[in-house]
C-alpha cells in the first residue's frame, strides 16, 4: 500500500473520511429509503444502483483509513536549491531535445498526465535531491534508461488544492 506519505496528505484523507461519513453516507441511505420505498426490489433498479453507491462509499472510506493507518510519515521540505517533495522542477531531456515541467508529490497525488510525477516513479526517484543544471540518469530497470538535466526548480509549497487519487 502507500506507506510513505506527508502529513497533508493525511489531513486531506481526513478530510475526506469526515466528509464521507458526514455528508455523502447519509446521502446515500437517503437515496436506498428512497428506492426501497418505490415497491418490488426484484425489479428496482433505482435500488440496486443507490445500495451500489452506498457500498462504494463505505469502501472508499475503509481504504483510506488502512493507508492512514499504515502510512509513515515523510518530511516533505528540502533544501532551497535542490529537489524535494512539492517542487516544480523544469527538466531537459536530452534524447528528445525536450523541457518539460513537473511537479514531485507523493504516490496518491500522482497523475502524469497532469504534471504529477510520485516520489516513487523512476523519474521521481532520480531528481529527488539533485540540483540545478545536474545532468542525471533516470533508471527505467535493466540497465535501460536516459538522461535529464535539471533546468529550473521551484520550491513551491503544497497548499492542498492537488487532488488525492481515487482507486
Amino acid at each position: 500500500m502507500f506507506d510513505k506519505l506527508t502529513r497533508k496528505d493525511i489531513e486531506k484523507m481526513e478530510a475526506e473520511i469526515e466528509h464521507r461519513k458526514l455528508v455523502v453516507r447519509k446521502e446515500l441511505i437517503e437515496a436506498v429509503k428512497e428506492a426501497r420505498a418505490q415497491g418490488d426490489l426484484s425489479e428496482n433498479f433505482e435500488y440496486y444502483a443507490a445500495k451500489r453507491e452506498k457500498n462504494r462509499n463505505e469502501s472508499r472510506i475503509r481504504y483510506l483509513e488502512k493507508m492512514i493507518k499504515t502510512a509513515t510519515i515523510i518530511d516533505d521540505s528540502s533544501a532551497e536549491d535542490e529537489v524535494g517533495l512539492n517542487n516544480t522542477v523544469e527538466v531537459y531531456f536530452e534524447d528528445d531535445d525536450e523541457t518539460e515541467k513537473f511537479k514531485i508529490v507523493t504516490t496518491v497525488r500522482g497523475n502524469s498526465l497532469d504534471g504529477y510525477i510520485s516520489n516513487e516513479s523512476p523519474m521521481g526517484k532520480a531528481l529527488l535531491g539533485h540540483k540545478k543544471d545536474d545532468r542525471v540518469f533516470v533508471d527505467m530497470g535493466n540497465g535501460a534508461g536516459y538522461f535529464v538535466v535539471i533546468k529550473s526548480i521551484e520550491n513551491t509549497v503544497d497548499d492542498g488544492t492537488d487532488e488525492l487519487r481515487s482507486f
